[in-house]
């Protein structure tokens, strides 16, 4: 348990940079900031070291089975199976390949090769311009039967004006400490080795931030957060986080550590992440509806299963053009929140938990993901993608539920396997177009209460950078 400010984890993983760090006589330059998502500085929207960028994606997508897609989840459509998913859906998607976001982010010189950095982007989706808010996809069907929900997934947008805001410092031989609301290192893993690098369209990784939040989809980003990263030689990189719950005690906090190398075409990289009282948020019920406490909003409430979290991953890439191997493995484990929340938390974006359940996993609920896939670039301009992800969960209920491997009940043993085929095709640096499918389905306690426990999404869309 975290008694201090910063836990033991954490201690030990900023000595052991720091070391490394004083050991180091010298480390050439830390790559550039990305001027905008791809592009090159000279093809970028600069001005006085301050970038202008942004991403807009759209496209069409057709559900075998979904609920309604909906206005405020930035991908609009669950893309994967979900409980609520009772019939075909058509319509228009935001973000399946990439984010749809615009921002700003800088570097300015200061003294020798130390420079000051930051960046500040906002998430939004174009086809009904709200900014993203997965935590109002929740609110919108409380007090309704899955039959009739539209799609409502639980995530780190939650209404607020910038998803990554952060400023610090960057230099050459001692790497990059930044402070504010980061991508987590998990997070940042798991777009890199992901076949697909995160599309909500085409992978798992993308349609659900809970592996890329170690546990949470709310914790693929997180508030108050101070990062390091640091290179050595382009050849070994180390990068540490730490979570601030602007209190004492652990609740709310969280630490993150990264160790990788790369060398002749082949990445590896290991990843640990530890969430104290990690939140997963969701719709009330129509009896919670009812008992709601007085002075309590039902467009604002939420009913919450908090916690302790702890991820291990390995991912892995391997270059042999035109040929991009991926693969990766992470381990969950979830038990009871060391330190409970109670109802009446204030959650992402102002939303209020009001009820709570601290209890979830008196046995700890075990969870395994794992991916592979390659990506073939055809030509300089054509990338075809075919990609398989994996889940299960170990059986963690007691009594009769013991052992179970059947969708009978939540806490049985039970899996989901994802298949997707793509192809994007890039007119220039800023436009490009896409199409291809992904096939999910559900077994066993996984699919506990799902109305259907198979998807098949083909969609087509554009995407325009700048």
């Amino acid at each position: 348990m975290l008694t201090t400010l910063f836990s033991r984890d954490l201690r030990l993983a900023w000595c052991a940079l720091a070391a490394i760090s004083a050991a180091t006589a010298a480390v050439p330059a830390l790559a550039q900031q990305k001027t905008g998502p791809g592009l090159s500085g000279d093809d970028s929207l600069t001005w006085h070291g301050i970038t202008l960028y942004g991403v807009l994606d759209l496209g069409v997508q057709y559900d075998t089975h979904s609920a309604p897609f909906s206005p405020y989840r930035p991908a609009a459509s669950g893309n994967i199976v979900r409980q609520n998913s009772a019939g075909s859906a058509l319509g228009l998607t935001p973000s399946n390949m990439g984010q749809t976001r615009v921002g700003l982010q800088g570097i300015e010189p200061l003294v020798g090769d130390w420079a000051a950095v930051f960046q500040a982007e906002t998430f939004f989706n174009p086809q009904s311009g709200q900014i993203a808010d997965s935590l109002k996809s929740l609110t919108v069907n409380n007090g309704r039967s899955l039959a009739t929900q539209s799609v409502g997934v639980d995530g780190g947008s939650a209404g607020q004006a910038f998803q990554t805001a952060f400023v610090g410092l960057q230099s050459a031989r001692f790497g990059a400490l930044t402070f504010g609301r980061q991508i987590t290192l998990l997070s940042e893993g798991t777009i890199l080795y992901d076949p697909n690098y995160h599309a909500s369209a085409f992978g798992l990784l993308g349609a659900s931030n809970t592996y890329s939040g170690g546990g949470s989809s709310e914790d693929d980003r997180l508030d108050s957060t101070a990062k390091y990263l640091v290179s050595f030689d382009d050849l070994v990189h180390l990068g540490a986080l730490y979570k601030f719950n602007g209190a004492s005690g652990s609740g709310n906090t969280a630490v993150q550590a990264d160790i990788g190398a790369s060398f002749a075409g082949a990445s590896l990289d290991a990843y640990y992440s530890k969430v104290n009282s990690a939140i997963t948020a969701s719709s009330l019920s129509a009896t919670q509806v009812e008992t709601l406490p007085l002075g309590y909003s039902v467009s604002n409430s939420l009913a919450a299963t908090v916690s302790d979290n702890t991820a291990y991953a390995l991912m892995g890439l391997y270059k042999l053009e035109p040929f991009k191997f991926f693969a990766g493995y992470e381990y969950i484990q979830y038990t009871n929140p060391s330190t409970p929340l109670s109802a009446g938390f204030i959650d992402l974006g102002g939303y209020v938990l009001a009820f709570v359940n601290n209890k979830a996993y008196d046995n700890e609920k075990l969870v395994q993901v794992y991916w592979t896939g390659v990506r073939y670039s055809v030509t300089p301009s054509l990338d075809l993608t075919a990609a398989y992800y994996g889940y299960h969960q170990g059986a963690y209920g007691s009594g009769k539920d013991a052992g179970c491997s059947t969708s009978a009940h939540s806490v049985c043993s039970g899996g989901l396997d994802a298949f997707s085929f793509d192809l994007d095709y890039r007119f220039n640096p800023h436009f490009d177009a896409y199409l291809g499918a992904m096939y999910s389905d559900v077994q066993g306690g996984v699919g506990n209460g799902y109305l259907n426990t198979n998807n098949i999404n083909p969609t087509i869309g554009v995407r325009y950078k700048f």
